[in-house]
């Protein structure tokens, strides 16, 4: 039996949830699966190990609406994909402004979620 030792559950991303770095303005990849804390990163820009990052992205709405929501984060582990020009990265939030961690938060428990 495998034991989640997670303290936030992951929600994963049935869509193309792109992540732009707004310092540079391009979109480096989409969410593998988004919790309260973190983020699963499919790279497809080279990523800085140990680096900070400043990340938006848009989140569907249940009501056909979307919102854009903006993210600080710190790079903790990167690990190449299969595919070429991939890379798995894991990312931990160290600043999020309340109005987005709460749409982050109504996405991750919206019904028909799936999680890791």
């Amino acid at each position: 039996m495998i034991h989640e030792f997670r303290r936030a559950k992951r929600r994963k991303a049935p869509e193309n949830v792109l992540v732009t770095d707004t310092m540079t303005e391009r979109v480096i990849g989409r969410i593998g699966n988004l919790s309260q804390t973190g983020l699963l990163l499919i790279a497809s820009e080279p990523l800085t190990d140990d680096a900070l990052y400043q990340f938006r992205f848009t989140l569907p709405g249940v009501d056909g609406d979307a919102t854009a929501v903006d993210v600080g984060a710190h790079l903790l582990w990167l690990d190449g994909a299969s595919a070429p020009g991939q890379a798995w990265a894991g990312f931990r939030f160290i600043a999020v402004p309340e109005a987005h961690a709460k749409r982050m938060r109504t996405w991750i428990d919206a019904p028909g979620s799936h999680y890791e």
